[in-house]
């Protein structure tokens, strides 16, 4: 059902992992979809070819979200070339991990620019837009990191902490102008991020998780399109746990 047909999404760090199944999935929805990425181009252009294969118009956008010019012109790109955006999938993010003692300034400030000031500063851009249509869903990937912390992950787990702060104020903010905020807090999902765990750790992760398994990019995708659709207009400001019942 193309719930969303002819609306136009933009979702970040779209090239890869969960990026790529929202992209895929808001296609299904009937999204036009512009896809962000930071540094891999070849996947983001496989991403807008699979896209335009569902009938949807789409382009690839490069920016770095941490960094208010590149998104300024991006966004204006986006206007131009595909038009308003109305569904914004805050997805871009990364991890370097250190315990907090061993944690210099650079690489907690790394974090924090592109995991909490670069989804900000993204939404501040196409906020008005929204506003003068009358209608918006704005979506902020957090983690279940920002709601339980980790060891070795204190820089992330602020930075996810701090999305789930900025929805709930948001949605405060945006809520009679017709617009939703609202966020989705995975578990541990099968992506690249975590191919680098050792199986005995990733056997640890299924054995602390009640369904005891790691979820799915398209189980989140499906998350984002239910809380992008017309019918999630009386939800907003809301944490959606999809993380196989690991923090309730």
């Amino acid at each position: 059902m193309e719930m969303l047909k002819d609306k136009l999404c933009l979702v970040t760090g779209g090239s890869r992992g969960i990026g790529r199944a929202i992209c895929l999935a808001l296609a299904d929805a009937g999204c036009d979809v512009a896809v962000n990425y930071a540094h891999h181009s070849e996947n983001a252009d496989e991403v807008c070819a699979l896209i335009r294969a569902k009938g949807r118009r789409t382009k690839a956008y490069k920016a770095n979200i941490a960094n208010e010019a590149e998104n300024h012109i991006m966004v204006e790109k986006i206007r131009s070339e595909l038009g308003p955006v109305q569904v914004l999938v805050n997805n871009a993010g990364i991890t370097h991990d250190k315990t907090f003692v061993k944690m210099t300034y650079e690489i907690w400030k790394e974090v924090l620019d592109v995991d909490l000031t670069g989804p900000a500063l993204v939404t501040h851009e196409l906020l008005p837009g929204m506003i003068d249509k009358g209608w918006g869903r704005i979506i902020f990937i957090a983690s279940v990191i920002g709601q339980m912390g980790n060891f070795g992950q204190t820089n992330y787990a602020v930075a996810k902490g701090g999305l789930i702060a900025l929805t709930k104020s948001l949605a405060r903010e945006t809520a009679k102008r017709g617009i939703t905020v609202n966020a989705i807090a995975p578990g541990f999902i099968r992506t690249d991020m975590l191919k680098e765990m050792p199986q005995e750790v990733l056997d640890k992760l299924n054995a602390q998780t009640p369904v005891g398994r790691l979820g799915e990019p398209e189980e989140v995708a499906e998350a984002v399109v239910y809380l992008a659709s017309p019918r999630s207009g009386y939800v907003t400001g809301a944490v959606l746990n999809v993380n196989g019942g690991l923090y309730m």
